[in-house]
């Protein structure tokens, strides 16, 4: 079977910062930021953006370029004649296979919440969220609701797949290529907004600078966690699109501008949000958030302001593509993988990714209504209470995805070794700057920091 590519290395570069810039940028990063200090959040995270995650970006790109495979083939191939410890290590494949599989069908759901609330916002006075009472309750009375959210979740679903039926050249990347930049230009106009907002002068201060007395290890650990969601890493998406990128393409750099893509979605999705909460109830407003940010607090700050209206519908149309683009990712190193795995066409294996999602993405849609009082892990402790979607969200991201990370890490400096790992990654006579950084980060902080994210999720840092 062929495998397909991108045309450029601007289509890498596009596809894979549209993969890496998703609700984790836009929704989940400002909260955390807001959560844990703002200023001394801003600056863990980038510290091991640079460190941590750059590591494990460009480890993955280059796993997947040098094989042409899916994850599972990528780490079965690399394996081949290592005796046990190959054997072991090849397992790695099946955990970064298996961790898009779990989150693409609750990411649809929250993709079908945000086309709801897009569409609301061009329906739906303003002023039905000015208060919290009101915003809380129209937020939980949709998604406790049986078929209007099964309705958006398909929608979106459905969006998605017509993207990855089209291809990686005609269908990934020209949608990337249209709509990164389309995104860009909102986040852009509706931060310039924010910032006149008044008193938004406070909110940044207070994400811009670092008050050390905020800090402590949940910062780093929070850090931590969120680059998984913001590059992609630990998904097998970096592994999928490394293994359409052409081999005479700049490896290093397309990975340099994927980092600064995705890390200045980042930042600005905080300087557009932090202060315009701030504005609106205060620091204690920020600081206490939390994952109803999007759908709950930001609705009340579009309807204290003016024009808040036209905004809140830009706002949720930003939203709405960075979920489509991670998404279309996700669907995509599914249809990768179930392709290369069982040898068979494009087409079916969208038909039976979409299977899996419909069937799993129901079951979670129906967790706030049917089946609410349904906890699936609630005999293990540390599940009491959690919903399906909390479920599936705790088991590929705090348990899943790390351990991946450590197979991909010990893939790299066991396995192959890191003289010729970093060998292949540079295929260019450009210089690598930061390929002792690479190497330092690889042998003594990408496995510490993994295990640190282990042992939080069990709770013994808590």
């Amino acid at each position: 079977m062929k495998n397909e590519g991108f045309s450029s290395r601007l289509g890498f570069v596009l596809a894979a910062a549209g993969s890496a810039v998703g609700l984790g940028n836009i929704w989940r990063f400002p909260y955390l930021a807001a959560k844990y200090g703002g200023g001394i959040f801003l600056l863990t995270y980038l510290i091991l953006m640079l460190t941590f995650g750059y590591a494990l970006l460009i480890s993955e790109n280059s796993i997947g370029r040098m094989t042409g495979k899916s994850p599972i083939g990528a780490f079965r191939d690399l394996c081949v004649g290592k005796g046990a410890l190959g054997r072991f290590i090849s397992c790695g494949g099946w955990i970064n296979a298996i961790v898009p599989m779990i989150i693409l069908p609750y990411y649809c759901v929250i993709g079908g919440w945000v086309t709801r609330y897009a569409a609301a916002f061009f329906t739906t006075p303003v002023s039905e969220f000015s208060q919290n009472s009101a915003s809380a309750a129209y937020f939980t009375g949709f998604i406790s609701a049986t078929w209007e959210p099964c309705i958006f979740f398909v929608a979106f679903m459905l969006i998605t797949a017509l993207v990855v039926c089209f291809g990686v050249e005609k269908g990934i990347e020209r949608f990337n290529k249209i709509l990164m930049p389309l995104l860009l230009l909102l986040i852009i106009g509706i931060c310039i907004y924010c910032l006149f907002l008044p008193n938004a002068s406070y909110g940044v201060k207070y994400y811009l600078l670092p008050d050390m007395s905020k800090f402590s290890h949940m910062t780093v650990v929070e850090a931590m966690g969120q680059l998984f969601f913001s590059l992609s890493i630990a998904m097998g998406i970096m592994i999928t699109y490394g293994s359409y990128m052409r081999r005479q393409d700049d490896l290093v750099s397309s990975v340099n501008h994927v980092e600064l893509f995705d890390t200045a979605v980042s930042f600005l999705a905080g300087l557009m949000i932090i202060p315009a909460v701030v504005a609106f109830g205060g620091e204690e407003a920020a600081g206490n958030a939390g994952p109803g940010l999007i759908f709950v607090v930001m609705p009340q700050v579009f309807a204290s302001f003016p024009g808040g209206q036209i905004v809140g519908a830009f706002f949720f149309v930003l939203v709405l593509f960075a979920a489509a683009t991670s998404a279309v990712s996700l669907l995509e190193t599914n249809v990768h993988t179930v392709m290369q795995e069982l040898k068979i066409s494009r087409k079916i294996a969208i038909i039976m990714c979409l299977f899996e999602v419909v069937v799993i993405g129901i079951v979670t849609v129906l967790g706030y209504s049917v089946l609410s009082n349904v906890h699936p892990l609630a005999f293990i402790k540390g599940f009491e209470g959690k919903d399906i979607l909390d479920t599936l969200d705790f088991i590929s991201n705090s348990v899943l995805m790390p351990i991946g990370a450590i197979f991909t890490t010990l893939l790299v400096t066991t396995i192959i070794g890191l003289k010729k790992f970093c060998e292949e990654i540079k295929t260019t006579d450009k210089p690598w700057y930061r390929e002792c950084v690479y190497r330092f980060c690889m042998v003594f902080i990408v496995i510490p920091c993994l295990l640190i994210v282990l042992l939080n999720a069990t709770g013994v840092l808590n």
